[in-house]
């Protein structure tokens, strides 16, 4: 990737920081009161996501590694994932940032077509292990606790959902996304011109990396199943976290309740993906979930401000990393 592209996302990155540091809505005599009664737990928490992005790395890894021995070495996929995941965070639409800059650092090594197809379809990995994960804790739910007439009709629209979208996805993964998104871009009023300008430029581009992509499921079963693996066992380590929080307030919640907890509050806070970091919708979230499990509203409000801190810590750590360990290749 050029310097001047890398500096673009690195000052992104530092303004959307400061921004969020300056309107988070906790008092500071507040944060630092919850986090010196988290104690090591926080480290803790910290350290568990080295462990999160290993699985997340390990998922492209597999992706780029289907046909022939991934070109890039896995701790540049690593870095390229934190950061990546960095951005994100700090993005209003979520994918917006992280995976031009995944795209941009990984074309260098294989290419802008194998790159492009690359990052695609590991989003739409990442994506599609959460529908799973969601359908999932419903089913964990059922098995678990009564359904009241309210909660069955939550329930019955998660499972809808995630359904719905799991067949789009699965006809994504068949035949390729990108010409199919392209093909709604053009209906949509103001993008239509932009979008099939776009699409009738980059049309043999468009086909290539919807061709890899359904290759991957065609022919490449092992790996498609080995990296979607890697990414719900992922979603499955992640409530190892909120485990961690909530042990710092009550020993009475199992880990089956925490699965339940990150599933509702991710289910909740992706429906207001626009908003960066999912402000408000994640707290709420957390609200609602333990709410539902009879626990205070109060473990919630805490979960999400510990949650809040260690994303941040790690927005950091990739902007940081984003500026060290570059190395100039040749693009292909």
């Amino acid at each position: 990737m050029k310097n001047k592209l890398r500096n673009f996302f690195f000052v992104f990155g530092v303004v959307a920081v400061v921004i969020m540091v300056f309107t988070f809505d906790v008092s500071p005599q507040q944060i630092a009161t919850d986090l010196k009664r988290a104690g090591y737990y926080l480290p803790l928490v910290l350290l568990l996501w080295v462990v999160i992005y290993f699985f997340n790395a390990s998922a492209w890894h597999v992706i780029l590694s289907s046909d022939k021995k991934s070109p890039i070495p896995f701790h540049k996929l690593y870095k390229f994932t934190i950061t990546g995941f960095a951005l994100n965070y700090v993005t209003p639409g979520g994918l917006m940032g992280g995976e031009p800059y995944r795209i941009m650092e990984a074309t260098p090594y294989v290419g802008v077509d194998k790159a492009s197809s690359s990052v695609i379809l590991y989003v739409m990995m990442h994506i599609f292990s959460h529908f799973l994960f969601w359908m999932s804790s419903v089913f964990l739910f059922l098995f678990y606790y009564p359904v009241s007439k309210a909660t069955a009709i939550i329930l019955a629209f998660m499972l809808l959902f995630c359904f719905l979208f799991i067949l789009l996805f699965w006809q994504g993964y068949k035949k390729g996304f990108v010409v199919f998104l392209t093909r709604i871009g053009c209906e949509i009023p103001y993008l239509k011109k932009y979008v099939s300008h776009f699409s009738k430029k980059y049309s043999e581009n468009l086909e290539k990396i919807d061709s890899q992509i359904a290759l991957l499921h065609r022919q490449e079963k092992r790996s498609f199943y080995g990296a979607l693996f890697l990414e719900y066992t992922a979603r499955i380590i992640s409530c190892v976290e909120v485990w961690l929080i909530l042990h710092i307030l009550t020993h009475q919640v199992s880990f089956f309740d925490c699965i339940l907890i990150v599933s509702f509050s991710s289910f909740f806070a992706n429906l207001l993906f626009f908003l960066p970091m999912q402000v408000g919708g994640r707290e709420g979230g957390f609200a609602l979930a333990v709410h539902g499990l009879s626990l205070s509203g109060a473990y919630g409000v805490y979960t999400a401000l510990i949650t809040r801190v260690r994303e941040l810590v790690w927005i950091v750590i990739g902007l940081i990393l984003m500026r060290i360990g570059n190395i100039k290749k040749n693009t292909k």
